[in-house]
């Protein structure tokens, strides 16, 4: 406190209570004489204590945010080093199995190439083995083919000679009658169409070049899915010349060296009918002729790969008739004929000897047996 102050008078406070009452004057006051300080030192001896108390409670309060904020950091830290660890045992997993599935796509590819490689192989293996059955020993098929053709002519001849023994007495002639002859009727009527194919004469010249390019059709283009009675299967440059040398050189009657495999002979007779069948349509009638049933299902079996048939055209009466004996087939090809149809007869490999009976229709195809001693093991028919 200011005691100077509270002990010095108001003036203005004076000159109000003057105009009241006349005041007595005080006495002065020594300004050597000392006063009590016992108020104010106490108060100056409280306020060090009392800041000093508040700055150890301040102090105390930061050290315990220090402490915090360093438990809050180590805490912080062993998170982060959790989240190191968890993170290298990601990427440790994820390099394991990225090289373990890198390793099954290297074994796989591995796999792929050996089997393309094998088949690779095997194709080219296919290839050599086709090369060598289909055009090799041309020498070998020339004199099998010549044999089977003197035997031909050999039993041709002597049909020749049974024919020429046989006496036949000519017709009676019949009276013509008085007056004027009219001259007979089949003079006017027209002549029937002759369906026996004759490939080699000039006036069938349209049929021959329509026959050639059916057959470079089924060489150059072939037709997987062609309608039925139409050749569905590839066709060698060999077939062709086989087909080819049966319809233009020998007349569609004759016989083909046997190529060492049924489904190859039955390939080539399903390449003689499609062009039968493009020319004289439903009026031709294939009629098989082998000497067991197993050997007759082949066949079966084979024309309806070749040809896209099923076994509804197969029959008496159908498109494919299926015989073991060589009678029962003659007597259904003359049918036919009687009928204005044309017969086709295939006779398999297995017919050791062929009935003249057989000779006698405008188309046969027969495959003639190679000899045994030549024949591979593989390819004989047991």
């Amino acid at each position: 406190m200011n005691l100077d102050a509270a002990s010095t008078p108001d003036p203005q406070s004076n000159d109000s209570k003057d105009d009241r009452k006349p005041t007595t004057p005080e006495p002065p006051i020594d300004r050597a004489t000392p006063i009590s300080l016992t108020p104010k030192s106490r108060l100056e001896s409280i306020t060090p204590k009392a800041e000093s108390s508040e700055s150890e409670g301040r102090i105390g309060d930061l050290r315990d945010r220090v402490q915090t904020l360093k438990d809050e950091i180590r805490s912080l830290q062993a998170a982060k080093f959790k989240a190191q660890q968890e993170r290298d045992r990601l990427q440790a997993d994820l390099a394991r199995l990225v090289e373990d599935s890198l390793s099954d796509l290297q074994q796989r590819r591995q796999a792929l190439q050996l089997s393309i490689e094998q088949l690779e192989r095997r194709e080219e293996r296919i290839r050599q083995e086709m090369r060598t059955t289909f055009a090799g020993a041309s020498q070998e098929l020339a004199m099998r083919v010549q044999g089977f053709k003197e035997y031909l002519v050999g039993s041709l001849q002597e049909l020749a000679s049974t024919a020429e023994q046989l006496e036949l007495a000519p017709p009676e002639p019949e009276p013509e009658p008085v007056g004027r002859s009219l001259p007979p009727e089949d003079d006017f009527a027209e002549p029937e169409e002759d369906i026996r194919p004759q490939f080699t004469r000039s006036r069938f010249q349209d049929q021959t070049q329509q026959i050639r390019r059916l057959l470079d059709e089924y060489r150059y283009q072939p037709d997987y899915y062609a309608p039925p009675w139409q050749l569905r299967r590839t066709f060698e440059p060999i077939h062709a010349e086989r087909v080819s040398n049966w319809l233009f050189a020998q007349g569609g009657r004759g016989a083909l060296r046997s190529m060492g495999s049924r489904l190859q002979n039955i390939l080539i007779a399903s390449a003689a009918i499609s062009v039968l069948y493009s020319l004289y349509d439903r009026r031709l009638c294939t009629l098989v002729l082998a000497n067991s049933p197993e050997r007759l299902g082949e066949w079966r079996r084979g024309l309806q790969d070749c040809l896209g048939i099923d076994r509804t055209d197969f029959g008496p009466d159908r498109g494919v008739g299926l015989f073991e004996e060589p009678e029962p087939l003659v007597q259904k090809a003359d049918r036919l004929v009687r009928a204005n149809r044309l017969p086709l007869i295939l006779i398999d490999e297995s017919e050791d000897f062929i009935s003249l009976s057989l000779l006698q229709f405008p188309l046969w195809l027969a495959f003639a047996p190679a000899p045994p001693s030549e024949l591979n093991p593989r390819d004989r028919d047991w």
